[in-house]
């Protein structure tokens, strides 16, 4: 990777990173193995007929950029945390092998290197581990980050796969200001002539690809936007 300079000053001073199928190939099976679980849970722990879940997940993400955020927005209550364990507790990880090249690139490139994740910090230390990546990376934006529901239960050993600088990162847990509330029909409004997205619930979860979740990660992390790359 070539670093741009603009005579002595080097245009480029941050790297911002995504994790998943960024840092590992598409064919590793993660990705497959989330979309299966996220189903399964809609099924088994919030009771969705499993007829809809198709057309809810491809609506619930093309509305809310991840369909966690979009069922929450809809009006079901979840523990974060047991969704977290139940979506990417099941995984492949062990399809995850070191990646001796990636390394030594990371490493070479004299900038500062932040992983920007929708995931959970667990998730992301056992990737970036199996990957032998986890010391390559300032720091994690991840959704415990961006996401600060309750205090921390996590022990002060864990501190090191939260942002290294910014604010703490916390388990996120069930969202206790939000009252159980009717489910939205989602697929009922769509189906409507003249529907908008305008019209839909707001979602309490902050997740990229929103502009409030790439503001408030740039602050976290104290990212100039002007002179860092997004891969």
């Amino acid at each position: 990777m070539k670093m741009e300079f603009e005579g002595r000053r080097q245009k480029y001073d941050c790297l911002l990173f995504d994790l998943d199928d960024t840092l590992y190939p598409v064919s590793a099976g993660l990705a497959a193995g989330v979309l299966n679980n996220i189903k399964d849970y809609m099924v088994e722990k919030l009771g969705i007929d499993k007829e809809k879940i198709p057309e809810l997940c491809n609506l619930l993400y093309k509305n809310y950029g991840t369909t966690m955020a979009g069922i929450r927005a809809i009006g079901y209550d979840f523990d974060y945390d047991e969704y977290h364990s139940f979506v990417h507790g099941r995984l492949p990880y062990d399809n995850l092998k070191p990646d001796p090249v990636l390394r030594t690139l990371l490493l070479s490139l004299p900038i500062r290197k932040v992983i920007f994740t929708n995931a959970d910090k667990i998730h992301a230390a056992k990737a970036l581990s199996k990957l032998g990546l986890e010391d390559c990376f300032e720091g994690i934006i991840c959704f415990e980050t961006l996401n600060p529901v309750h205090k921390s239960t996590f022990s002060d050993d864990e501190d090191d796969i939260e942002f290294v600088g910014g604010v703490s990162s916390c388990t996120s847990g069930r969202d206790t200001n939000t009252s159980s509330k009717e489910i939205f029909d989602i697929i009922g409004h769509f189906s409507k002539t003249n529907s908008t997205a305008a019209e839909l619930p707001k979602t309490p979860i902050v997740c990229k690809p929103s502009q409030d979740a790439i503001e408030k990660a740039l602050k976290i992390a104290n990212i100039n936007p002007q002179s860092t790359v997004r891969s």
